[in-house]
């Protein structure tokens, strides 16, 4: 049972038929009663097998909200012989922590009356690198078993010293059939809304289904609300219909946050989509940025990159189009900017795609950091002002001069070759010219 060392309990109080959210009434039980999360709950799996034996050691859980994070943590502690405390790294600070720890300590303190305690700690990237080496010590002599809980990539925001202890847990977000597995279940058990004989709409229950995001406790909160503030029809049953269905979840809110992992994935997405050809998806990404508020002028750098890294020659219009949206998008501003930033995305997408001059600048730069000093050519050197009396320009040929504007002559010192054009798009005229012009026209 979670214990609480800084205020009375009134746990009677919190069990009271209504008082307790249909979401915290419906917590798995079992461990066959979580849906989703196969990858690490599945028959066999060495987080289940952990559990069943009592033996978990300290562990971050992470992944999106509703995912079954707290469910799983409070499914532990009603199992293990530990005693179990709970903190919000949000607003728990380094007293509230040495409580607990000290505590642990004392526990722990004779062979014979031997018990651990395990610490539940939500958002925990909450906590800074100092708050987070108080937990270190205590952790490392498993004086106390840590389950942190976080929406954000732990790599980013726990240090290394103190994630090296821990079992890392990803929670994925859950699936359609996971989320319908879990609304069948909440109309009918009796810690459901079986006592309130709801009637749910087909269309409501696909409606609360997809606009949930895989969130469970979303999905349940939505349910909850419709069911108790719709009136029994003469039937006796609680008819839940698309309307009401619309009006509970309300409007879809956006997993975003410009200064989280969420900004850099759905930026990765972006320009992933962008290089893979996929005009839908990537029009998508940019839509769900500006939908959660990111900075116009960020996404068109992004299609700028893109532009040169991923198209480059095989069509250079790309680059001429993503360079257009971005000055456009810094005079027109937002909502206009999105037409002109999908515009510069499609056309991005459905461009021939090249990596060449990408490739061919890195590899001169590693030429540059590791291969031999070259020195500019004398015919190559500037002429002007004194440049000519020390002999600079002398056997420079100008290729216009000669028929179709070229003639082989020294440009770089022992040569090495960088650009390799490929067949794509109007790369492959490049291809052919330098293929004649090699092969002495």
């Amino acid at each position: 049972m979670t214990e609480n060392l800084f205020e009375g309990s009134d746990g009677g109080a919190e069990e009271r038929a209504g008082s307790v959210p249909l979401a915290a009434r419906l917590a798995p039980m079992e461990l066959d009663e979580f849906s989703g999360q196969e990858h690490i709950l599945g028959p066999g799996k060495l987080l289940r097998r952990a559990i069943e034996a009592d033996s978990l050691r300290s562990a971050v859980f992470y992944g999106p909200s509703g995912a079954g994070k707290t469910a799983l943590a409070r499914y532990i502690s009603t199992k293990t012989r530990a005693r179990t405390f709970e903190l919000n790294a949000a607003v728990a600070g380094v007293p509230d922590l040495k409580k607990i720890l000290e505590f642990s300590r004392g526990m722990s303190g004779g062979l014979a009356e031997r018990r651990r305690v395990l610490l539940i700690l939500d958002e925990i990237h909450h906590f800074n690198r100092s708050q987070q080496d108080v937990l270190l010590p205590s952790v490392e002599k498993g004086e106390v078993i840590l389950i942190g809980m976080t929406t954000e990539n732990p790599f980013f925001y726990i240090n290394g010293a103190l994630l090296s202890r821990f079992i890392v847990v990803e929670f994925k977000p859950l699936e359609e059939s996971h989320l319908r597995k879990i609304l069948s279940r909440a109309l009918a058990e009796e810690r459901g809304l079986k006592g309130l004989n709801v009637a749910l709409d087909v269309d409501a229950a696909d409606y609360l289904v997809l606009n949930s995001m895989g969130d469970a406790r979303r999905l349940l909160n939505a349910l909850e609300l419709a069911a108790v503030t719709t009136a029994p029809g003469p039937d006796g049953r609680r008819r839940v219909d698309l309307g009401t269905a619309r009006e509970s979840i309300q409007r879809r809110g956006l997993r975003y946050d410009k200064s989280s992992d969420e900004h850099y994935d759905h930026a990765s997405a972006f320009i992933k989509s962008m290089r893979g050809s996929d005009p839908d998806a990537a029009v998508y990404w940019l839509a769900r940025m500006l939908e959660a508020g990111e900075d116009p002028r960020f996404l068109a750098r992004r299609v700028l990159i893109c532009a040169s890294e991923d198209v480059g020659n095989a069509n250079p219009m790309a680059l001429l189009v993503a360079q257009s949206a971005f000055h456009a998008v810094e005079v027109l501003g937002m909502p206009e900017a999105r037409i002109t930033l999908a515009q510069a995305a499609i056309y991005v997408a459905v461009s021939p795609k090249s990596n060449a001059c990408y490739l061919a600048v890195n590899g001169a730069m590693a030429e540059v950091a590791g291969g031999p000093e070259r020195s500019v050519p004398i015919h190559l050197r500037d002429a002007s002002k004194d440049g000519e009396a020390l002999g600079h320009g002398k056997g420079y040929k100008y290729p216009h001069d000669f028929p179709a504007h070229y003639t082989p002559q020294e440009y770089m010192p022992d040569p090495k070759r960088f650009y390799e054009p490929t067949e794509q798009g109007f790369e492959a005229e490049i291809a052919k010219r330098l293929k004649r012009l090699k092969g002495g026209l």
